[in-house]
């Protein structure tokens, strides 16, 4: 391991994150684990940082800066402070599976997740062995999807070709099999499997901390904490229009430019659902979100 004085800027980027600690890559991918100067740094897993030697407390240095972020995916945590998952991710990778039972609105809520900050989104059928899921609804408004199953590894091409070349973070609930995926991507990873409770049906979170991992086939990907629930923070309700593409295609043609899609008249969107171009699933997800925000935003006032 090369050596550098105290002083000594270096810079690496963040691919496992342990509250107060991060494990920090170099260009070389010699790895080093440091602390945080100062309780206002909170890095997160593929942040740039900058970081100087400091052996004094059994680590390898010192995170002193974070790297302005291209992109970030956030949520608001319980106090309505807006909370960073990862930054300078090109591709939201949306698992679900037949089970546990698949939430199509937290399906929903990560791609507007991703519309917002604008990164590409791939939704992930996993666990074809037991059951194919429907997602017409969305390939016919544009978004890839592929079917897999850890278990069928001829079925794992597709998603390792849309993983090249980006940066990627897997998300969905607990449960859905992200763990598996990996460990069937990148032999010899051994990630702790997410299981499912015989009880609930739902996920166990065994996923404790989000780390980055390097595909042979080329491409990163971040592996996270499965969740219960997932929105992302507050905007306002123009913008949340433009997190559901055929909303923000059909709300062009609205009679009012501030429509809300609710209860305006001569309104593009309703007449789009109640038509069959626009699945009323998806406008009920977008309603409960637009109810969701409001409550958050007044939490945050």
């Amino acid at each position: 391991m090369s050596t550098a004085p105290d002083d000594t800027v270096l810079t690496g980027r963040v691919v496992a994150a342990y509250g107060r600690q991060v494990e920090i890559e170099d260009e070389q991918q010699q790895r080093f684990r440091c602390m945080m100067r100062g309780r206002k740094l909170r890095p997160v897993c593929a942040d740039e940082v900058q970081w100087q030697r400091n052996e004094d407390d059994g680590v390898d240095g010192v995170v002193t800066r974070i790297l302005p972020r291209r992109t970030a995916l956030e949520r608001p945590d319980r106090r309505g402070r807006v909370d960073t998952l990862a930054s300078n991710i090109t591709q939201l990778v949306i698992v679900f599976a037949p089970r546990p039972e698949v939430d199509y609105g937290i399906v929903d809520r990560y791609l507007v997740a991703g519309e917002l900050i604008g990164v590409a989104a791939l939704l992930v059928a996993n666990k074809r062995d037991l059951d194919r899921l429907d997602t017409k609804v969305y390939e016919d408004i544009g978004y890839p999807v592929v079917s897999v199953s850890a278990k069928q590894p001829e079925s794992l091409g597709p998603l390792a070709e849309h993983l090249n070349g980006h940066t990627s973070i897997l998300v969905g609930q607990s449960g859905v099999g992200k763990s598996s995926l990996l460990n069937a991507l990148i032999p010899g990873l051994d990630v702790r499997t997410q299981t499912v409770s015989a009880g609930s049906g739902e996920g166990r979170h065994t996923t404790t901390a989000s780390m980055l991992h390097h595909l042979e086939q080329g491409g990163d990907v971040i592996d996270s904490p499965g969740v219960r629930d997932y929105a992302p923070p507050p905007v306002d309700e123009a913008q949340l229009a433009h997190g559901y593409r055929e909303i923000a295609d059909a709300a062009a043609d609205c009679r009012f430019h501030n429509c809300r899609h609710l209860s305006e008249p001569n309104c593009a969107v309703k007449n789009g659902v109640d038509e069959g171009r626009i699945s009323r699933e998806r406008y009920a997800s977008y309603r409960h979100l637009l109810q969701r925000m409001a409550s958050l935003g007044n939490d945050y006032s």
